[in-house]
């Protein structure tokens, strides 16, 4: 069984096909997938998709590379969201500084917003970090979370390891099976195992072998593979291990989750 631990299969990408899909993708091995959400007007669809299928889980919240498309009210409507139905995961929330047209403070009082009210729910968060893992390892300090997912992790091993301490997973897709991705190729490997998560970001980050197609869950044992190549270790022992620690993030959040929100 695999765990892809950041995909959206929520998005209209999927509407013509979703339920095939997901199918193919269990066919494949691929049992568990987390659905994280990007704008407030797709949680509802987000939420029904998940409680619809075993094994789906959902996480709520405002993408950083949407910013400009976010209402000052939409922070409001997250926390009484998640007071009503206590998602999986808070996200996919973060700091995108590779773009440059957004706004750096807005991006951080929308981050610290939705870290907020993950800290008073006990909730994981879902990370999306480009050009900023010291600013928001900086951020993360000032907060009492029970860790989660940073999709896509292509920093330096010495940030690796303060997302490790705050328990955080780093999630690794479609780019590792490029040849020439020699960065991530030596984060996979020098890392350790238990340090490390599946996803694909479907319907976006294609690998090599799909390179400008839809992206897929379906195609997460490609990623698992090559995980394995690197590592000289089984795509089995791969499976297991990164399942594993993805659903130790889920399962912390639940015992959480019985606890009363501060």
């Amino acid at each position: 069984m695999l765990f892809d631990t950041h995909c959206h299969l929520d998005l209209p990408a999927f509407d013509a096909d979703r339920q095939q899909v997901l199918q193919a993708a269990r066919q494949a091995g691929v049992q568990h997938l987390l659905i994280p959400a990007v704008q407030r007007h797709g949680w509802e669809n987000l939420l029904n998709l998940c409680a619809s299928n075993d094994h789906l889980y959902p996480a709520l919240g405002l993408h950083p590379l949407l910013l400009n498309t976010h209402a000052d009210k939409d922070g409001i409507a997250l926390g009484d969201q998640i007071a009503h139905c206590r998602p999986t995961a808070i996200g996919e929330i973060g700091l995108d500084y590779l773009d440059k047209s957004l706004d750096r403070k807005r991006q951080q009082i929308l981050l610290e917003i939705q870290l907020e009210i993950a800290e008073q729910y006990q909730l994981p968060v879902v990370l999306h970090v480009r050009k900023a893992h010291d600013v928001m390892l900086q951020t993360l300090r000032r907060y009492r979370l029970p860790g989660g997912f940073c999709h896509a992790f292509n920093g330096s091993l010495q940030q690796a390891d303060q997302y490790l301490t705050k328990d955080f997973k780093l999630g690794f897709g479609g780019i590792l099976t490029y040849p020439n991705a020699s960065k991530l190729h030596r984060l996979a490997r020098e890392l350790p195992l238990s340090a490390i998560v599946l996803e694909t970001d479907a319907p976006d980050m294609a690998g090599i072998q799909h390179r400008y197609q839809r992206n897929s869950p379906t195609y997460l044992p490609e990623v698992a593979k090559t995980l394995a190549q690197l590592r000289g270790i089984s795509i089995a022992t791969v499976a297991t291990n990164t399942t594993r620690q993805a659903l130790d993030i889920i399962d912390a959040k639940k015992q959480a989750s019985a606890a009363p929100a501060r």
